[in-house]
């Protein structure tokens, strides 16, 4: 009698594809965020690392009116940017997916790449140079009369930060929901044309129901980024710009204390999921209303 295989072929090709990418996310995914979970338990008091398992670092975290202030206004500032981004970016992608002619939307896509070929700082020191005291902006008012003398409210606060970060992801926002909307079969909007529905209707009707897939990556795109961002508004954000991943380079760098900024990225992580988690349940739900009606 032969010996049996403990899997057939299928199964061992499927293994063998799945493998590496299984080893890739185990070792830069699985493997960082436990060994940051570990060191959230652990204390540190400057070069001295107490492994010894507390919960002190929750317990200040979930005291402190300071962290929960910057994970309030982290929390704020991204839910304005993912707005802002999205709001912009819908328009854009319509445009470019039901107005545009087909010979130039490969024009269009290469157009909203063009953001990447410079560098995301050149592009943040850019916003400074326009809101800046002496920036291009407040020189344009002046020149036409609109001020006499230069604001100083356009930059190092929550304003300028919400305003470089969605500038910066705007093209990543503006690329799934151009992509999805590709994806609508036009023979049903020729349909509901035909069954007397105003341009309104069919798209209230079928063109937002069936781009929402787009709308809800671009908006998991922008916003999951842009609350652990600590380069934007520390350039640009000034004292009352500053966001939560801000304190957590404090915490790993200046402060010595990373068991304290493990404990902080992991809160940040929990805040992060469950608003997303939140969306995607509160878009299924709009989803299932509108494929019931």
């Amino acid at each position: 009698m032969s010996r049996r295989m403990p899997f057939d072929a299928d199964t061992r090709r499927g293994l063998s594809q799945i493998s590496l990418p299984f080893a890739f996310s185990i070792l830069l995914l699985a493997a960082p965020l436990a060994l940051l979970l570990a060191m959230s338990f652990w204390t540190q008091d400057f070069l001295t690392l107490d492994r010894t398992p507390t919960i002190a670092n929750f317990v200040e975290v979930w005291n402190s009116p300071i962290y929960r202030t910057l994970m309030l206004r982290s929390l704020k500032i991204s839910l304005i940017v993912t707005f802002l981004t999205v709001s912009l970016a819908y328009p854009a992608a319509y445009y470019m997916s039901f107005v545009a002619p087909d010979n130039r939307k490969a024009l269009l896509v290469f157009l909203i790449t063009i953001p990447f070929w410079t560098s995301y700082l050149m592009r943040i020191f850019l916003w400074k140079v326009i809101l800046g005291y002496n920036g291009v902006l407040n020189e344009s008012l002046m020149g036409i009369g609109l001020i006499r003398e230069p604001l100083d409210f356009i930059l190092y606060n929550q304003f300028a930060v919400a305003l470089t970060l969605s500038h910066a992801w705007l093209p990543f926002a503006v690329l799934p929901i151009f992509v999805v909307m590709e994806k609508v079969n036009r023979s049903y909007l020729e349909a509901a044309q035909d069954l007397g529905d105003t341009p309104f209707q069919r798209f209230r009707r079928i063109t937002l129901p069936l781009s929402m897939p787009g709308v809800v990556a671009a908006t998991l795109i922008v916003f999951i980024p842009t609350i652990g961002d600590y380069v934007t508004p520390k350039l640009v954000g000034g004292s009352s710009g500053l966001m939560i991943a801000n304190m957590i380079e404090v915490q790993f760098k200046n402060a010595n204390n990373a068991p304290l900024g493990a404990t902080l990225a992991l809160m940040a992580l929990l805040l992060v999921s469950s608003v997303a988690g939140l969306f995607v349940w509160i878009n299924r739900r709009y989803l299932k209303e509108e494929g019931a009606a």
